[in-house]
């Protein structure tokens, strides 16, 4: 499988962590978007969205990260404990998916690409949507091992790629207990450390 991306992204990472947990090799083929490497007429009949990450499977074509780690899972995994079958527990992992998309990681992009990549100041009102997503997902894991329940699914790895993201532009996570523990626990999970080493490409942005 083809894989296109950039180490420093939180989404390839997500992808990179599920592969891992499912004893995938990916072909990873870096994609430099300040280039426009993107932009070019044979990325764009492989993805006309041209965002990464993109996965192309023996000519099957999928981007938006988390529908690849569902993808990964229900082909090439062994079992379904990456993403349950069970309709609840799945409907609580793709939950937890959908909120990683729309708030958690929304809020991270919301808050410090402008200042990233547009060298604007610091927006307070977006600071304080980053503070709410966290007090949601802290009060997912109250009482709860993992992100959606009892075991490791996908949704733990796009929150541990969206969560280190955090870490490595110093918002302090200690601030929220139950967060601090899960992630504690997760850096255990296969791929970690190239997840880590990724997160670690980004900070230069904060240097």
């Amino acid at each position: 499988m083809d894989f296109y991306y950039l180490p420093g992204s939180a989404p390839c990472r997500s992808v990179l962590l599920t592969a891992k947990s499912l004893g995938i090799e990916l072909n990873k083929k870096l994609l430099n978007l300040q280039t426009g490497e993107h932009l070019t007429p044979e990325f764009l009949k492989i993805n006309p969205q041209h965002t990464i990450p993109t996965l192309v499977d023996d000519g099957f074509s999928l981007w938006e990260s988390r529908a690849i780690l569902v993808y990964l899972v229900e082909k090439y995994g062994k079992d379904d404990s990456l993403y349950p079958k069970c309709p609840k527990k799945q409907a609580v992992v793709n939950q937890r998916l959908y909120f990683d998309m729309g708030t958690l990681y929304k809020s991270f992009s919301d808050y410090y690409y402008p200042q990233v990549f547009a060298k604007a100041p610091a927006d307070p009102e977006m600071y304080k949507k980053i503070e709410i997503a966290f007090e949601f997902l802290n009060t997912f894991l109250d009482g709860s091992k993992y992100v959606a329940g009892d075991q490791v699914t996908v949704a733990d790895h796009a929150i541990l790629a969206s969560i280190s993201t955090f870490d490595v532009a110093g918002f302090d996570i200690s601030k929220y207990a139950n967060v601090a523990r899960w992630y504690e626990s997760a850096k255990k999970l296969p791929g970690w450390e190239e997840n880590w080493a990724g997160a670690l490409e980004f900070k230069k942005f904060f240097n």
